[in-house]
């Protein structure tokens, strides 16, 4: 139950990484005010820094290595937690998914220019 827990926030966490980019592209297209908010969009930015610095140092993502730890290598997940992982876990070679992360990395930091956050107006604290 811990090990489907612990999968289902790493889920919302992959989650948060891959659709913050491109919801903050089309936010600023559509003008929505939550695309500049300087700390959703720094938080978005260390993530996928983070995920990009472990796969170029080859390090494990701790949240995959606390839930196998959880599940001892056993596959007891719920009917929810096998198809959460589906969505989650690919079978590519490991080169992909660092390219993969270093790439969406960068474009986040350039969003971080190109759509600049911005700090709260007085009149608006």
């Amino acid at each position: 139950m811990l090990a489907d827990l612990i999968l289902l926030v790493h889920f919302a966490l992959a989650a948060f990484i891959v659709l913050g980019l491109p919801l903050v592209w089309i936010g600023a297209w559509l003008n929505w005010s939550w695309t500049r908010n300087r700390a959703l969009r720094y938080a978005h930015a260390a993530a996928i820094l983070v995920v990009a610095a472990e796969a170029l140092a080859g390090s494990i993502c701790p949240l995959t290595r606390w839930e196998d730890a959880l599940r001892a290598g056993a596959d007891g997940r719920s009917f929810i937690g096998r198809w959460v992982a589906r969505l989650l876990y690919y079978d590519f070679p490991e080169w992909t998914f660092t390219l993969a992360y270093v790439v969406y990395a960068a474009a986040t930091l350039a969003t971080l220019r190109l759509v600049a956050p911005q700090r709260r107006s007085r009149a608006s604290r």
